[in-house]
């Protein structure tokens, strides 16, 4: 489980402060599916990378599991993150000089694992169909190849938190909506929590609940459906 209270994040430009998030409030349950959507500068982008322990808040409360990472260290946020998070990017964020095959790998590496990641990063290329690339370099595939790649990768540290920020946002629509099945079905084989920022209204119908933001506060908290989460099984060991 995911909670916020009473978040804030201020900066300093020149003479001026600028409130990014004033007051944010949110709890998001296991497994749970959430769509975070509003206009540029709404401070959705900032929240996320909040949330994944990317940056520190002005004030307020940010608890996983119970446990608060808004005063931990870089140390303790990045054992956190290789622990419990995942992230995709919009621009994808792929190492240039390692294969799709070694990109993916490097999560479960970090952790210690480096007996299982061949395998497991075989087994997320399969998942997202890019078996046949796994040894081309990030140059060597398309926008919608690199962000499945990514999408692998996100998983391979079997995070139990998945934020997205915007991952159909450089591809056209057709291959946005592969991306966006993958991204489902692997979360639905994985069972993390889904945290998406979108301006896609494609994305936000898929989610359980959408929250929308407006200078930096929460305006408005819609339920689509009920969180299916009892019924999702972990098909990828």
């Amino acid at each position: 489980m995911l909670e916020v209270q009473n978040l804030t994040k201020t900066l300093t430009s020149g003479s001026q402060q600028l409130e990014i998030l004033r007051g944010i409030d949110l709890r998001i349950e296991d497994r749970e599916v959430l769509a975070v959507e509003g206009p540029s500068g709404s401070g959705k982008s900032t929240l996320l990378g909040l949330m994944a322990g990317f940056d520190f808040p002005t004030s307020g409360s940010i608890r996983i599991d119970g446990q608060e990472i808004a005063q931990m260290d870089e140390d303790e946020l990045a054992l956190l993150r290789g622990r419990k998070l995942g992230f995709v990017f919009q621009s994808y964020n792929l190492i240039p000089t390692l294969t799709a095959e070694e990109n993916v790998m490097l999560p479960v590496e970090l952790r210690g694992e480096s007996p299982e990641a061949p395998s497991r990063a075989r087994l997320l290329l399969e998942a997202v169909g890019l078996a046949g690339r796994r040894s081309h370099y990030p140059a060597q595939l398309s926008g919608g190849e690199q962000q499945r790649v990514a999408l692998a990768r996100a998983f391979a540290g079997r995070p139990s938190i998945l934020f997205a920020d915007e991952p159909t946002g450089n591809l056209d629509s057709a291959t946005g909506k592969v991306v966006l099945d993958l991204l489902l079905e692997l979360n639905r084989r994985e069972g993390a929590t889904l945290v998406l920022v979108t301006h896609d209204p494609e994305l936000s119908r898929v989610a359980d609940r959408i929250v929308r933001l407006r200078d930096g506060r929460i305006v408005d908290a819609l339920r689509l459906k009920q969180n299916s989460s009892a019924t999702r099984e972990l098909e990828i060991e």
